[in-house]
Parts: C-alpha cells; sequence; structure tokens
C-alpha cells in the first residue's frame, strides 16, 4: 500500500481553509449572541417639547390598585408621580392606565404586584406639578435597578 503525503503547500492551504472557517463560524456566533438595539416605543417619552424639562431622580416603581396603576414615588419626598407611555397618552385608555410603555430594561425587571423596583429614573413630566395630585410622567430611562420582593 501506498501512503501518498500532501505537499507542503497543500497542508498550508489546508490549514488556511480550516481557520477562516473556524473564524467566519465564531464570527457568526459572536453578532448572533450579540444584544440586539431595543425596540423603538410605539409612544416616544422624550421629546423636543418636553425634552428640556426632564430630570433623573432616584426612586421606587410599584403596581398599585386603583388608576393609574404604575406609579413612582421620589424617595426623600412625599411625591407619587402616575406613569404613562409618553405626552401621546390618551386619559382613560385602560391599557395606558394598567400597562404604559417604558424602558426594556425596566420592564424586564418590573413584575407588577411582585416586586418593586429602585433605580435612578430619568422622567420627563408630561403636566406641570401640582400640590396634593399625582403628575402624569414618563420614564425615558433606568439606571441602577434594583427589583426587591
Amino acid at each position: 500500500m501506498l501512503v501518498v503525503w500532501p505537499t507542503p503547500e497543500e497542508m498550508i492551504r489546508s490549514m488556511r481553509t480550516r481557520v477562516f472557517v473556524t473564524l467566519f463560524f465564531a464570527a457568526i456566533l459572536i453578532v448572533s449572541a450579540a444584544p440586539g438595539r431595543a425596540p423603538k416605543r410605539k409612544i416616544a417619552c422624550k421629546t423636543a417639547e418636553n425634552a428640556t424639562s426632564c430630570y433623573r431622580t432616584h426612586g421606587r416603581l410599584a403596581a398599585y390598585n386603583g388608576t393609574p396603576t404604575m406609579r413612582l414615588w421620589k424617595i426623600g419626598t412625599k411625591r407619587i408621580m402616575a406613569i404613562h407611555s409618553g405626552p401621546g397618552f390618551k386619559v382613560g385608555d385602560d391599557h395606558e392606565n394598567l400597562d404604559p410603555e417604558m424602558p426594556e430594561n425596566l420592564e424586564r425587571a418590573l413584575k407588577p404586584f411582585q416586586n418593586v423596583v429602585f433605580a435612578d429614573f430619568e422622567i420627563c413630566p408630561l403636566e406641570p406639578e401640582v400640590a396634593g395630585t399625582m403628575q402624569r410622567v414618563c420614564i425615558e430611562s433606568a439606571k441602577k435597578i434594583f427589583a426587591e420582593n
């Protein structure tokens, strides 16, 4: 039986092909595992009209019985704010009152009526603040999220 060994050029070509194929599949795995872009919100919270009034605050987000369901307590104050999707919300819309649109990382952390979420929120007021009433706001973003049961 005659054994034919490949030439050095053929061995190098074969190794290059293997390396290329391995790197190609590694790149595909990395790209597929990378987090995608966050889906665009249906109702934008921060708009050109309200961007200057948006601010950061530390608070606790939770679900409450009543309307609206989602409310944010500004820690260190007696202030409770009503959470809505954004400037285009419709007062009295049941879906808006029960399940307002929020940032994706917040949606993942919050389990309504099961936990509360503490975070640094960027909120945008949807109406002027009036003493004794819940101010309507939307949540643009949340950082340093901590969920507590």
